[in-house]
């Protein structure tokens, strides 16, 4: 342990992640790691390696050489059941995962699928598309009735339409107790203790920005399964017109290098095998180090691919005008990289480009997928498109057509595009028919799914290998895992075990938006 933590919070040797497990000692190790410098010691430190709820007022009588103070959350009463509904993008749902991890320690909840069931109700809300606002409410009034029927029920909103809408949520909806933004949901514990005492229709309601103060606060996450997300960065400054994302998480600022480090090697020890790095522009990462220099996204994936456990690397979302040459250069240089990139373009037309103020041209797009596709020609690129932004022409919507064609997208998140409100693009004029805009969203879809079915269809008869993460959604009697070009692989295993492991499979079927394989052996890795 000591000898691991010598090489300090860089870590620029390669670690084990048996170092930073659990060790004998309890309660005391997260001090004592803290004090040697694995973890920041500028802030109070959640515990490591044992649970709030273990923890009573004599255990500073009975332990005195612990010298660390307990926490408020875990003399909280206990509630029974958390029940969490998520919309929205994959930082929703780490922000909704942590939320669970937040108040099994602080709380000592169970979670549970049905919402009659539980004693807090979280919504995490996303604000992205059309009538965000109206499907919170028509959400929340499904809750009304279970409020009716359970008083004690305490309901919870969250997320980037809280953010938006604040207390005005509360003031149509007053049957609902507490409302947070992204940045303050690590505040949860505090808000159901100060319902509890206020009773119930005084709402709560937290939807500051403080800037990292969440991620100092939230307990070590808990795996589910051999592929886990970390959130190493919040917000976006790019400001895009389209874009409501500046105003409802904030800012970029990025986590601590030590701490995201950190975080991957716990997850690590708890057999984790592929890391998801999250950011609404993740790859705009700028974390500070122990020693006061700056770390960028390229060098991170460098750092985290030496931790023992870790073999496979994705991030999302990223933003063109960061996609820089050396982080292209990593793909080269760090094989745990997945050969898959999710570059989001909105629109292959400079002239819409320049007005979504995207920052790069078509053409520069093209180059850096084309020099990236050099280093790693198996590469697959998924993007986001937002069809019928305000003034596209025809000759727009053929100008992202021809980008399409051009680099033969995997996969793509496409929408109509809809007004958000309070983003400088609501004010444009918008003088094209939702009819056309809806056959020009076919269009692209259609030209998509050919192309994704084409590159299914190549992949037949090959060998991948793939992570096995559980059993299919559609057939519980078969697994399902990802290939390293994030392709769904379905298949039959007579082992219980393949989960969590890698295994080679023949590709031999294509399917619109999965493959069918055969395990080619026995062995798991």
């Amino acid at each position: 342990m000591d000898e691991a933590l010598e090489l300090g919070p860089r870590i620029l040797k390669r670690i084990s992640h048996s170092a930073i497990s659990k060790q004998p000692g309890g309660f005391c190790d997260s001090y004592r790691l803290s004090r040697q410098g694995w973890l920041r010691n500028d802030r109070p430190v959640i515990m490591r390696s044992c649970s709030f709820q273990n923890v009573s007022e004599s255990f500073l009588s009975e332990n005195p050489d612990c010298g660390h103070p307990i926490h408020p959350v875990a003399l909280r009463p206990m509630a029974k059941k958390l029940f969490i509904k998520t919309h929205g993008c994959q930082m929703n749902e780490y922000d909704s995962s942590r939320m669970a991890d937040l108040l099994k320690v602080g709380e000592a909840v169970e979670m549970t699928d049905s919402p009659e069931d539980a004693d807090i109700l979280l919504l995490n809300t996303c604000s992205i598309r059309e009538k965000a606002q109206e499907k919170v409410f028509h959400q929340l009034g499904r809750w009304k009735n279970l409020k009716k029927n359970k008083p004690g029920l305490i309901i919870g909103v969250g997320g980037c339409v809280a953010s938006q809408e604040g207390q005005a949520i509360i003031d149509r909806a007053p049957f609902v107790d507490m409302v947070f933004g992204p940045q303050t949901l690590h505040r949860l514990p505090d808000m159901i203790t100060e319902v509890r005492v206020k009773g119930n229709g005084v709402g709560v309601v937290d939807v500051s920005f403080p800037e990292i103060e969440k991620f100092d606060n939230l307990p070590d996450p808990g795996a589910n399964g051999p592929s886990a997300f970390v959130s190493i960065m919040e917000g976006c400054s790019k400001y895009c017109t389209f874009c409501v994302v500046p105003y409802t998480r904030g800012e970029e600022v990025s986590r601590p290098a030590d701490d995201v480090i950190a975080e991957v090697a716990h997850l690590a020890s708890q057999n984790v095998r592929e890391i998801n790095l999250l950011g609404q522009n993740v790859n705009a990462y700028r974390g500070d180090t122990h020693d006061g220099d700056v770390m960028d996204l390229a060098e991170l994936i460098t750092l985290i691919a030496t931790i023992d456990g870790i073999d496979r690397i994705r991030y999302t979302t990223s933003h063109p005008v960061e996609f820089t040459d050396a982080l292209i250069d990593v793909y080269e240089q760090v094989p745990e990289l997945v050969s898959h990139l999710h570059l989001p373009v909105q629109s292959g037309s400079d002239r819409i480009l320049s007005a979504m103020k995207r920052g790069h041209t078509a053409l520069e797009y093209k180059s850096k997928l084309r020099r990236l596709r050099k280093i790693r020609p198996d590469v697959s690129f998924s993007s986001d498109f937002i069809i019928g932004f305000p003034g596209e022409t025809e000759k727009d919507f053929e100008d992202t057509m021809k980008l399409i064609n051009d680099i033969g997208f995997d996969m793509s998140f496409s929408f109509v595009y809809s007004a958000r409100p309070g983003t400088p693009a609501s004010d444009l004029p918008d003088d094209t028919e939702m009819v056309v805009k809806k056959q020009r969203l076919k269009i692209l879809q259609d030209r998509i799914n050919q192309t994704v079915m084409d590159i299914s269809r190549k992949m037949v008869g090959t060998t991948q290998r793939i992570l096995v993460t559980g059993l299919s959604k559609k057939d519980p009697g078969e697994f399902s895992g990802r290939t390293e070009n994030n392709r769904i692989v379905n298949f039959r295993h007579e082992n219980p075990a393949v989960i969590g492991h890698f295994i080679d499979v023949e590709i031999v079927e294509a399917y619109s938006n999965s493959l069918r394989g055969l395990p080619v052996n026995s062995e798991l890795y």
